[in-house]
């Protein structure tokens, strides 16, 4: 038998205490989901009770992105440095503070910056759940664990997105922030109780009684433990934070950050925008929450699908191509405005959710294999942060081009399109290697 916990992990078949670990990163992922895009749901009322424009609404709609860009990057490394189980934990009371204290704002600047804290958890927690699945899954489970846990993201956002529709009948947005805080607190206890620090996390870092640790993870696993430590991998003796911007890790940090970052410009204009576009066509804020439950429909659709892709043919070509496909989805969106009817718009959000989700699975898968486990939370985290410059300039460029370009809903789409296009021709330099 093996001494090595992450060649025990490797092969042995996954217990159901491994599963499930990894369903509650899905759930996680899940409430992520909801938490960045509520105030999306609640956009509509937002801009009618104080009155502001589209380009001053984008602000709003970026704070969270900002936080999460800043939160991946700082708490990302603090899951390399104290662990992902403690991380997760404190993302989980930033969250929820600042979802409950959202539910005080009386001006959108007091939203925003609600909402920038939010971001900070969120921005961690996904750097950490990334790292989490990963390494907590067997060589044969990686592809389809990773697969479901970035797909929770859009479950959580049509979960969500149908109970926020429900809860905006009341008329008042800031529902919606109050549910999000209550299913912060919820995560707590299960995290706490079901989750136990990655093994290794544990052998990267080898802090005081790291074989104790680890063989009390790998009980709580359900799977056997080890009798001695694995010799040190000299090659990542210092396990260095900065090793991500070092020969041989630099490369793959650049493709994978700058990729997601130009992806993310196509992937948030749908997410952020779709219900203040489909609104200003005359439908009530219920129905508008409505058709962005069919975005992230499509993108739990996409992304399950993707994982099987993945398993015959690769992280790369297939990224490739979804990212190609939701450049188009996101063209033909900008069509939807002939459409009177709820259908033409939910069909056209579907199709987009279901292409760029399917990307964003590839970009998480790899970031797992592009990534070692001493740096894979801090390369998770400063991808994902440094590319939600992307992300929070997403909203922000789209209601610059709406309201001071006065550009036509079809323009602005081929524009926001564009950010996928690039994001392929990047990927296509990508080189993969084998998760530990």
């Amino acid at each position: 038998m093996t001494n090595d916990p992450r060649e025990i992990i490797r092969q042995t078949t996954m217990s159901a205490a491994q599963w499930i670990a990894v369903v509650l990163m899905i759930a996680l992922n899940a409430l992520d989901g909801f938490d960045v895009l509520s105030s999306a749901f609640a956009a509509p009322g937002i801009a009618k009770e104080w009155g502001i424009a589209r380009d001053a609404l984008g602000v709003v709609l970026a704070m969270e992105l900002v936080g999460m860009g800043v939160g991946s990057i700082l708490l990302g490394g603090a899951a390399d440095r104290f662990g992902r189980r403690p991380t997760m934990l404190g993302c989980l009371a930033v969250m929820a503070s600042g979802m409950a204290l959202a539910t005080t704002a009386q001006n959108p600047q007091m939203l925003g910056l609600w909402r920038f804290i939010t971001g900070l958890g969120i921005g961690g927690m996904l750097a950490a759940i990334n790292a989490v699945t990963a390494e907590l899954s067997s060589a044969k489970g990686r592809s389809l664990a990773m697969s479901l846990m970035v797909i929770g993201y859009p479950l959580g956002a049509t979960i969500g997105g149908t109970i926020a529709a429900m809860l905006l009948k009341s008329g008042d947005w800031r529902v919606v922030f109050e549910f999000g805080a209550i299913a912060t607190v919820v995560f707590i206890p299960l995290i706490w109780f079901f989750v136990p620090e990655t093994p290794a996390y544990l052998l990267a870092r080898r802090p005081a009684g790291a074989l104790e640790r680890i063989n009390a993870s790998m009980a709580k696993l359900r799977l056997p433990g080890i009798t001695v430590m694995p010799p040190v991998d000299e090659r990542k003796g210092g396990a260095s934070l900065l090793d991500i911007l070092k020969p041989g890790l630099i490369g793959t940090t650049m493709i994978l950050t700058v990729g997601y970052s130009l992806h993310a410009i196509t992937f948030y204009y749908i997410l952020k925008w779709s219900p203040k576009i489909v609104a200003d066509f005359g439908f009530a804020a219920p129905q508008a929450a409505s058709v962005l439950v069919w975005a992230n429909i499509g993108g739990a659709t996409g992304g399950g699908l993707f994982g099987f892709l993945m398993h015959r043919f690769g992280i790369k070509w297939p990224t490739i191509a979804m990212l190609l496909l939701g450049a188009a989805a996101v063209v033909v969106f900008g069509l939807g405005g002939s459409d009177t009817t709820l259908v033409g718009w939910r069909f056209a959000v579907f199709c987009t959710g279901f292409a760029t989700n399917a990307a964003i699975v590839g970009f998480y898968s790899a970031f797992a294999h592009g990534f070692p486990a001493h740096v894979r939370a801090t390369g998770t985290g400063f991808a994902i942060g440094a590319g939600r410059i992307g992300a929070a300039g997403s909203p922000i460029l789209a209601g610059t081009l709406f309201t001071a370009g006065g550009l036509s809903l079809f323009t602005v789409s081929a524009i926001m399109a564009c950010g996928s296009v690039m994001a392929a021709a990047l990927m296509l330099m990508l080189a993969l290697r084998e998760a530990d």
